[in-house]
């Protein structure tokens, strides 16, 4: 039995946020990589300045002491008082405590900055890739406004992760430690008791206000995903828009999202508004306490000045990255909420992998080749029932039938967007599960119903075709597509910038530019996936001589709507819930008098492939026009005998 490389997903399985742990797991390789030793360098050094840092803070407060002391003729009551430097020694001893608390801060940032940018670039590479890597059945369905705010959201919370992680919560534990320390040993245990129970009140109160404002957070980002989807939805949908006169309509839509966002954004502010009243009244309550008893130690004769000056300074200096605590941790929990949607979507599993043992692609001839393929997007609903047929090397099948007949999931087949249920697809005898997806891809051209252009110049969509197209060669494109002329006449000729989805350019100048750089590719094998179906009479027989053109000396498929234009096919295939019904060329159809017949037959009767053109088919007995058509539109296409 053949092995399967393709592993089951489902688009609806979205991105379900990953746990907390697990997202911190995912990010510790890129503060600590393996292999990369000066990323491991940078984050020792940072961390002895972050040390630095903190033992010259630490010091401040004592040095203010000293020089309170001094100043109130009290220094010799302390024996560890900085004899000789006097009052103006101690004060600019002060001064350049606080400047090196700063200064080691700031080096230790500048340290680091590389080490967090790499993280956010290395993380969005790989995101990009992984996106790219995801199979078309995700594409389909995802929506690409909250796509992009779950990308940017998460790529952003990995600085933020890595910089308030090491640098905000490990040294305020260090710090707030080392205050405790020095309470204790300069004050006696109750002062440490009251700055622990304090500090223990604070960050309880402010953890568990900060978990019930990050569901609120969460609401608010949902919120604001939904209406930045319904944003980007419409304007992507602006044409449609204004067919429908529906500008009030999307506005009261967006409006809509909005409403929900304002509330949620409300909830989140009226909570930080509760969360700083807290914090407040805790961090002040503390200090109260603590100043009190240190004020009633001068009184009684057991402290100094200087000391009931370095218990505020210490208690006011814990106070600021205690207020600081309650957002830092709010940022990393919603960091975490950020990074885990991230991480979710890079474990989305890819649908379509290349075998363990996956060799490029050989095309030697051209030869396509479908074995009694099954498939089925949904497990309920089978879509090609035992489809099998052969086109040999340069010659050109079509395919032809009802929407939902399967047409142009063969096509996709083929580019191996999914794999087979069951059977196989082979070009010249290699199956398709066998070779590397890259190889494949490199060697069939697609010309969709509706090619999709970049934001770019139409030289960057052409050029899209070969990597490092030379200008020749883009031009020689160009003129083969029959957009070369039309090129030059615009003002800005090949630099001139087609719009979103490339929206500035014709329906019939997009389709040249895609068949250019489709030419530029010079692939072995072509898909035409109705090519032409949208276009008006003119552009269409322009377009399809460059196609004509296109597919000499190639294997081409071909989903057709208009007969008329695969009417020279050496093979048609008439597909009705995916089976081939009828096989054979144009002629060998129309005498089965089937169901080929009756759909050439109707087309006719609409004038669809006869109106103000001359179509030759080779066998005919003469070239025919609508003309020809008797009044009753009773009429069937009859070969030369």
């Amino acid at each position: 039995m053949r092995r399967s490389t393709t592993t089951a997903t489902s688009a609806d399985q979205g991105t379900a946020r990953a746990p907390a742990l697990t997202t911190l797991r995912r990010v510790a390789p890129y503060l600590w990589p393996d292999g990369q030793a000066w990323v491991k360098r940078r984050v020792i050094v940072a961390l002895l300045f972050l040390l630095a840092a903190k033992l010259v803070s630490v010091s401040t407060p004592y040095v203010y002491k000293l020089a309170v002391d001094n100043l109130s003729n009290e220094a010799g009551t302390d024996p560890r008082a900085l004899i000789g430097l006097g009052a103006v020694g101690l004060v600019v001893a002060y001064g350049l405590a606080r400047l090196g608390a700063v200064v080691f801060g700031e080096l230790r940032d500048a340290v680091f900055v590389r080490v967090g940018q790499r993280a956010i670039r290395r993380l969005a590479i790989e995101t990009f890739t992984h996106i790219h890597q995801l199979s078309l059945r995700y594409h389909i369905t995802r929506k690409t406004g909250g796509l992009s705010r779950i990308v940017e959201r998460g790529v952003k919370g990995v600085d933020f992760l890595l910089r308030f992680m090491l640098f905000s919560i490990g040294p305020l534990v260090l710090e707030l430690t080392m205050v405790a320390g020095i309470f204790a040993f300069v004050f006696g245990w109750q002062y440490a008791a009251v700055v622990i129970v304090t500090i223990a009140l604070y960050v309880t109160f402010t953890f568990k206000v900060t978990e019930w404002r990050v569901k609120l957070r969460r609401e608010m980002n949902d919120q604001d995903t939904d209406a930045n989807q319904k944003a980007i939805d419409s304007l992507l949908n602006f044409e449609t828009v204004k067919y429908f006169n529906a500008e009030a309509r999307e506005a009261d839509r967006y409006d809509g999202a909005m409403r929900q966002y304002e509330s949620a954004a409300v909830k989140t502010g009226l909570s930080l508004s509760f969360l700083n009243m807290g914090q407040a009244a805790l961090i002040t309550t503390g200090l109260v306490i603590v100043m009190a008893m240190s004020a009633l130690g001068v009184q009684a004769g057991k402290l100094t000045v200087g000391d009931f000056v370095m218990v505020n300074a210490y208690m006011i200096q814990i106070t600021m990255p205690l207020n600081f605590l309650g957002t830092v941790y709010r940022e990393i929990r919603q960091a975490l909420v950020d990074m885990g949607e991230m991480f979710a979507l890079l474990g989305l599993p890819a649908e379509i992998n290349d075998a363990p043992d996956a060799q490029p692609l050989q095309v030697r001839a051209g030869e396509i080749a479908f074995d009694n393929v099954h498939f089925s997007y949904e497990p309920a609903r089978e879509i090609l029932k035992g489809v099998s047929f052969t086109l040999k090397p340069g010659q050109k099948l079509a395919l032809v039938g009802h929407s939902g007949s399967g047409k142009s999931t063969i096509g996709r087949l083929l580019f191996r967007f999914y794999d087979v249920t069951t059977g196989a697809v082979r070009i010249d005898g290699q199956d398709l599960r066998d070779v590397t997806q890259t190889s494949l891809h490199a060697q069939i051209g697609v010309v969709p119903q509706d090619p999709v252009l970049f934001n770019d110049t139409i030289r960057y969509n052409i050029a899209y075709g070969k990597a490092n197209a030379t200008e020749a060669e883009i031009i020689t494109a160009a003129k083969a597509a029959r957009i070369h002329d039309f090129v030059i006449r615009l003002p800005e000729g090949y630099e001139t910038k087609v719009g979103e989805r490339g929206l500035k350019l014709s329906g019939g100048e997009k389709q040249r530019v895609g068949i250019a750089r489709t030419l530029l590719k010079n692939p072995p094998i072509l898909i035409l996936d109705e090519a032409t179906s949208a276009l008006d009479t003119q552009t269409e027989r322009s377009i399809q001589e460059s196609l004509a053109e296109m597919g000499q000396g190639r294997s081409v498929i071909t989903i057709a709507h208009r007969l008329s234009t695969i009417a020279d096919a050496d093979q048609i295939l008439v597909l009705d819930e995916g089976r081939v019904i009828e096989r054979g060329t144009h002629d060998e159809l129309l005498d089965l008098g089937g169901v080929y017949a009756a759909m050439w037959q109707r087309q006719v009767m609409e004038g669809e492939d006869f109106a103000s053109q001359v179509i030759e088919f080779p066998g005919a007995k003469r070239d025919l026009t609508q003309t020809d058509l008797p009044d009753d539109h009773n009429w069937r296409y009859a070969p030369k005998a």
